[in-house]
């Protein structure tokens, strides 16, 4: 199996009592629209290695049944909230993730698929999902997209061409929620709890204290020091000028900026990758985890992008490539689509992404140097997340600390650290 030789989730190396035969010839009854479904076997596995995600529990499970006279097998993705006591559930436990999820997958992504059906684009936005439900439990299941070809990326990034189709898919997300925004601008009202209303997570020492140890880092390092400064004078309200960012179409609405529902959450974990398996070609990528989305400024996905898809050399090198293709495919999608209103420019979009330069430099201080030890799986989620020791030890990343030798001087030039 493809998580063969890698390390488990500890909350998902035993299946809960509840995930059973009755449960999946439930899932199957309403998958398939009748009731004479006769499970003959199933097996539990965990869906995930560490690291892959972190604000849910999920499980595989490959089922043998009969339908109507006939055998068939399915193996399905089944998704659900942390039951074990920890860290994990009482971070999530009130908060809106799978509502949100349920609803992007269940009504948001049909119909934007539709508008883009009817222009003769076949773009999939999401897998696609089998049962969901809210009580007694909230879950979620989907088909198994490695049975047909997707794969996470493993202990590496995004290639130029793998990242080029992320910018592809967000771009044509983005335009149709832009379009239907413009039409009805309450139409995504319930998709408001960002990951900036996560409250619990939010005030973990993870997002608070980040920026300390980052200040503590610039202090350590003679070359670096003259930085500190500025951070020190954004240090006390960054995570509250994050939180205004995340918020600004239901509480401001300032002008010059552009919404979309955002993703949310939009790194390259959340997204599966297939290629095919003689020439090795990219053909498509699926995003996933939908459970952050939110209507916010269309510049916050592509802030995140910066840090969480693309490597070292593509940030220094190849952004404004990045963006510009994005640009391109968001705007043609909304020609495509038939959008007759005003069109964002690139020149507008680049100010607004000067505008939230606060969440781009918490990123930078807090997200980054996490980044570099999570996607290659040599930390893990918990421990990121609980211990202090952990987090500081990730700040002395030798390729983090060059890799800030080439994004402060470009901060600076840019005019990021004037007040």
């Amino acid at each position: 199996m493809e998580t063969e030789n890698f390390v488990y989730n500890t909350d998902e190396l035993e299946a809960p009592q509840w995930l059973n035969a009755d449960f999946l010839a439930k899932v199957l009854k309403e998958y398939e629209g009748e009731s004479a479904i006769t499970i003959k076997n199933y097996k539990i596995t965990p869906a995930t290695v560490r690291g892959d995600h972190y604000a849910s529990v999920m499980f595989r499970a490959e089922v043998d049944y009969v339908q109507t006279g006939r055998s068939t097998t399915k193996s399905m993705i089944i998704k659900t909230m942390p039951e074990e006591d920890g860290n994990k559930k009482e971070l999530l436990q009130e908060t809106h993730i799978f509502e949100t999820e349920i609803g992007v997958y269940s009504e948001v992504i049909p119909r934007m698929e539709k508008i883009l059906r009817a222009v003769g684009d076949n773009t999939v936005l999401g897998a696609k999902y089998l049962y969901y439900s809210l009580s007694p439990r909230k879950v979620i299941v989907f088909e198994d997209l490695v049975t047909v070809g997707y794969n996470v990326l493993r202990q590496r990034l995004p290639t130029m061409e793998e990242a080029k189709m992320t910018y592809l898919k967000l771009a044509k997300w983005h335009a149709v929620s832009y379009k239907l925004l413009q039409e009805n601008p309450t139409h995504f009202d319930k998709y408001r709890y960002s990951i900036m209303t996560l409250t619990n997570f939010v005030e973990s020492d993870f997002f608070i204290k980040g920026i300390d140890l980052f200040i503590e880092l610039l202090s350590e390092v003679p070359t670096l020091r003259k930085y500190k400064s500025y951070f020190e004078s954004i240090q006390q309200d960054l995570i509250q000028d994050c939180k205004d960012i995340f918020t600004q179409y239901t509480d401001k609405k300032p002008s010059n900026t552009d919404y979309v529902l955002c993703h949310g959450d939009f790194h390259c974990k959340n997204m599966m990758f297939k290629h095919n398996p003689e020439s090795g070609k990219l053909e498509d990528l699926m995003l996933l985890d939908y459970q952050v989305s939110y209507v916010g400024s269309l510049v916050n996905d592509i802030i995140y992008s910066y840090f969480l898809i693309l490597n070292p050399d593509m940030r220094l090198n190849h952004f404004d490539e990045m963006l510009y293709y994005y640009f391109k495919n968001f705007t043609e999608t909304l020609t495509k689509i038939g959008y007759k209103g005003k069109v964002p420019k690139l020149e507008e979009i680049r100010s607004q992404i000067m505008k939230h330069k606060k969440f781009e430099l918490f990123l930078l201080t807090t997200m980054l140097p996490m980044w570099y030890v999570f996607f290659v799986g040599e930390i893990d989620p918990d421990e990121m997340i609980e211990s202090e020791d952990a987090r500081k030890n990730v700040y002395r990343n030798k390729d983090y600390i060059k890799e800030l030798h080439n994004l402060l001087p470009r901060y600076m030039h840019l005019g990021y650290f004037e007040n």
